[in-house]
């Protein structure tokens, strides 16, 4: 007998990002040579304090379970960091720690959202946003910002897309895709017009460490006493600290009840985060910042590098990312016009390249086509923005060596060569 799946499962798409990890690995485990722009993680080993801690922890039997909102020492180190860099002045029971950010996305819109409420999601955006948001019954309604205004946004659109259901607005700034580092001016403006219409912030703030040329993070619970009250901040150990598989998120709320309602779903979801990556996590935090200082300077050669040789492409424009670790290209002047028949760019390497002249001429329609073709042809994993709410865009990650990110220019070049 089959029996229906739930509308959650229908109508929930995969994450495109895992989606073509998953893809780019079959092919490196086939034994083709993939420059990989697609990762959403450091390729720095964790900081050596968060892998001294959890030693230590192990070695001390600290495998049981914790108090289902974090250990105690752990919410009082985010406490400490949230004083620290931002000013932002929370209690232990403020903080709620989860198995990564995305789980602490996913409470805060659970309870927050009613069957049939509005978020709005400022595109481009995490790809899991809009999933997240459906997932909690809720429907995202997104708004663009322009490649030309570097990704930032415009109030006004956020204004006009408030209705009596709206109930959230989710802020991601360091932005992934993008880079986009939103000004004070911006933020302030979109918190007064959360304050006009009661809603609630998520400020998704993963990011805030990697930022460059003089860009600030700023977050919008530090304004006032209002926007303190009604912004939910979500931070990790993920990308600051290059501790992606350690999956250790936490939320900061001065609203009791929503926090108390977040921890309350945790409970019945996950109990609480690991243990042992916990005491790594409260390691990371009280350790010395070099490791996190020295990721940063490394990403910003690697940052300026491929921006400079992206911008040798005739026809990308490549917006300047301030921070996060990711480029995202404007590839709108190579979709619907006809492209060359054209040999693989990588050779031999890549799977299902076609054979010297043997490529027909083709035309591409959306940034999904595009990148099939640059993976296939040119052997060069990059994103395509339409997970992101912006199907004329590419995004790579330039967390990967100079060396690859070098290789992977000079294919992309010779794959983008086809048009002239």
């Amino acid at each position: 007998m089959t029996r229906p799946l739930s509308w959650r499962a229908r109508t929930i798409s995969a994450s495109p990002t895992v989606s073509l990890d998953s893809r780019t690995k079959e092919l490196v485990a086939a034994g083709h040579d993939i420059v990989s722009f697609s990762v959403g993680e450091p390729d720095f080993p964790s900081v050596p304090a968060a892998n001294e801690a959890a030693k230590a922890a192990i070695d001390e039997g600290f495998t049981k379970y914790t108090a289902a909102a974090g250990d105690l020492r752990l919410r009082q180190a985010i406490c400490e960091k949230l004083r620290r860099d931002q000013g932002l002045v929370y209690r232990p029971q403020d903080i709620v720690v989860s198995n990564g950010a995305k789980q602490s996305i996913f409470q805060a819109l659970a309870a927050i959202c009613e069957e049939g409420d509005e978020v709005i999601l400022l595109a481009p955006y995490w790809v899991s946003y809009p999933e997240q948001v459906k997932l909690v019954g809720a429907r995202p309604v997104v708004v663009p910002t322009e490649a030309e205004d570097r990704y930032h946004p415009r109030v006004e659109r956020v204004a006009a897309a408030v209705t009596p259901r709206t109930k959230a607005i989710v802020l991601n700034s360091p932005n992934n895709p993008s880079g986009a580092v939103y000004t004070e001016p911006e933020l302030r403006a979109l918190m007064d017009l959360a304050k006009e219409h009661d809603l609630w912030v998520i400020s998704d703030e993963i990011y805030e460490r990697l930022v460059y040329d003089g860009a600030r993070h700023v977050s919008p619970a530090t304004f006032s006493e209002d926007a303190y009250r009604r912004t939910v901040v979500v931070n990790g150990m993920s990308k600051a600290y290059a501790m992606t598989g350690w999956r250790i998120g936490y939320t900061a709320c001065a609203d009791a009840a929503l926090t108390a309602a977040m921890l309350t779903i945790q409970t019945q979801l996950t109990s609480g985060a690991s243990s042992v990556s916990q005491m790594a996590a409260l390691g990371a935090l009280r350790g010395p910042d070099e490791p996190v200082a020295a990721m940063v300077r490394t990403f910003d050669e690697r940052r300026r590098a491929m921006c400079a040789a992206l911008n040798e492409i005739p026809g990308l424009f490549v917006p300047l990312p301030e921070g996060a670790f990711y480029v995202f290209v404007d590839v709108r002047a190579y979709l619907g016009r006809e492209r060359a028949g054209a040999a693989a760019t990588a050779g031999a390497e890549c799977a299902a390249a076609p054979r010297e002249g043997g490529a027909a001429r083709r035309v591409f329609h959306t940034t999904d086509e595009l990148a099939e073709a640059i993976l296939v042809e040119a052997g060069v994993a990059v994103v395509p923005g339409e997970g992101f709410g912006v199907p004329g865009a590419l995004r790579l990650s330039y967390a990967t060596s100079m060396e690859r990110i070098e290789e992977g220019m000079r294919r992309l070049k010779r794959f983008f060569a086809a048009w002239e």
